[in-house]
């Protein structure tokens, strides 16, 4: 496989700044990079104000999703899984009886969030590189909450059906805008752990739903409420997202430019510490050349590839894994309960996957070994017989271990893609794939492969296998691509652009990126 000479395009002129520029006015020519003892402070201060919001919103938007999506009879001997993932507090409440959900109901229920959040995945990305970023993703928030606490007053299979939809409109704009507040604060070689920190809030709030879901299972079990706790655990639910959302309104900064957190003069450092990114910090406008080359790059595609192929096997898993727990010999209530050790093995192994890329510069590598260890539990699943209830569940616990390279090329979005349209583009498509994968996933889970769904099993296998290869493909790529950067840096006649880092130029269009691998 080659990587022809031309890919790195020449660099345009006429195009339009990055906003950081603002803070080199009055400096042609560069500024000199500040010291490590600045970098760390200011790091130590950036860690402290914005990953606590991430986290917790991202946090949020996996129990929200979950609370409205998982809908289970009430008798917990009477298990009914219908829809994405794993936890549901909806699920030991009786939702499904009090608005009368019948037959494939449940399966399209569980679709229409998925089918929501692909109708607007572009336009949304869009929308978050032409407003101001923190405003626009907080006003999301903010209506997803709502939109959740709405659920509390569906009466059928219609109302919760609007509500499911519209909660995957607004939460679309949370992963592709956390991807762009990390690529616009860290530096390439900590925005792996960062975004393993975040999105490893997943894990956590796995822990606490398999928890909380247990401990509501338990307490209401044979009791009888004047009004239904689902609803009021949805509006609770709800209107505490919507409070997080005025918070993350109020606090978090569109850029550098009006945070918070920062004095004046800490504000242009924080600019100047991401200069090495090549990246800037975003530009507002449009550019369709930008928009042409992400349609145009292999890389768009081999990303699209791994966010549907990786997510078949998440959509079926974290859909199914209650089931497959039960199969094992475990009562309903016990796979509420034992949800909680897979989402510590999750967060574990996305926080010390990001860290040790980070740390290594070997971003595919390390998050391939978590992969390898989620394509194990896999086949373990396959070849155990139910009986063999420990191992089963040991195998289940090894999948929840597969995020680790999902997470590794969602934070190359942020690392390895530059140009504000470029960016936004190739971040849409990625999560698109992410959907498609989602909505594919529960549907190999056939009613007629109970109780062993060997053929789903050797699904997942297989797009785990393939998930395996496409990342090794990707690294060999960014590999020539960084040699072909190489030699044109090392000709006698290259110039470098002064500030190119600002100038919103693509990946392609500027030698002095480095990828990261």
């Amino acid at each position: 496989m080659a990587v022809e000479e031309d890919a790195i395009a020449p660099h345009n002129p006429l195009q339009e700044e990055d906003e950081a520029m603002r803070a080199f006015a009055g400096a042609p020519g560069g500024v000199q990079d500040i010291d490590e003892e600045t970098n760390a402070r200011l790091l130590k201060i950036i860690d402290r104000n914005l990953l606590p919001l991430l986290c917790t919103i991202y946090g949020l938007n996996f129990l929200d999703s979950k609370a409205s999506s998982d809908m289970r009879v009430k008798g917990m001997d009477k298990l009914i899984q219908i829809s994405e993932t794993t936890l549901s507090y909806a699920s030991v409440m009786g939702l499904q009886s009090d608005i009368g959900l019948t037959g494939d109901q449940y399966q399209w229920l569980g679709s229409i969030f998925y089918f929501g959040y692909l109708a607007v995945e572009y336009p949304s990305s869009r929308l978050l590189q032409h407003y101001p970023l923190a405003k626009y993703s907080s006003l999301n928030i903010i209506l997803w909450g709502a939109t959740l606490a709405c659920f509390a007053a569906v009466k059928d299979f219609r109302g919760a059906a609007i509500v499911r939809f519209f909660l995957g409109v607004f939460e679309a704009v949370v992963t592709p805008g956390f991807a762009l507040f990390t690529s616009q604060w860290y530096t390439k070689h900590e925005q792996g752990s960062r975004t393993g920190i975040w999105f490893g809030f997943n894990g956590v709030a796995m822990i606490v739903g398999g928890v909380l879901a247990y401990g509501i299972a338990k307490g209401t079990e044979g009791q009888v409420t004047a009004i239904e706790p689902w609803r009021i655990l949805f509006l609770v639910t709800g209107c505490f997202t919507v409070i997080i959302g005025l918070v993350f309104l109020y606090y978090m900064p569109d850029n550098q430019w009006n945070v918070r957190f920062l004095k004046p003069e800490d504000r242009i450092l924080a600019v100047q510490r991401i200069r090495k990114n090549q990246q800037g910090i975003g530009n507002k406008h449009f550019k369709m050349s930008q928009f042409k080359e992400a349609l145009l790059d292999p890389m768009t595609w081999a990303f699209a590839f791994f966010a549907c192929a990786g997510n078949i096997p998440n959509g079926g898993i974290t859909n199914f894994f209650s089931q497959i727990i039960k199969n094992s010999g475990y009562t309903a209530a016990e796979s509420l309960l034992y949800s909680a050790p897979g989402g510590a093995i999750q967060a574990i192994s996305l926080i010390v996957s990001g860290i040790l890329s980070d740390r290594y510069h070997q971003r595919i590598y390390v998050s391939c070994v978590g992969l390898a260890i989620g394509l194990l539990g896999a086949f373990l699943l396959a070849a155990l017989p139910l009986s063999n209830s420990l191992g089963r569940l040991i195998a289940f616990y090894l999948t929840q271990a597969s995020p680790t390279a999902f997470v590794a090329l969602l934070s190359f979005i942020s690392t390895n893609v530059a140009g504000s349209t470029k960016k936004t583009t190739v971040a849409a498509i990625y999560m698109i794939g992410y959907c498609v994968g989602n909505i594919v996933g529960p549907q190999t889970f056939r009613p007629k492969d109970a109780p062993r769904y060997i053929p789903a099993e050797i699904t997942i296998c297989c797009c785990w296998g393939a998930c395996l290869i496409d990342m090794l493909v990707i690294r060999y790529w960014y590999k020539a691509r960084n040699a072909q950067k190489e030699r044109i840096r090392l000709d006698p006649d290259y110039q470098e652009v002064p500030l190119s880092e600002f100038k919103d130029l693509t990946d392609l269009e500027n030698p002095e990126l480095v990828y990261v691998l």
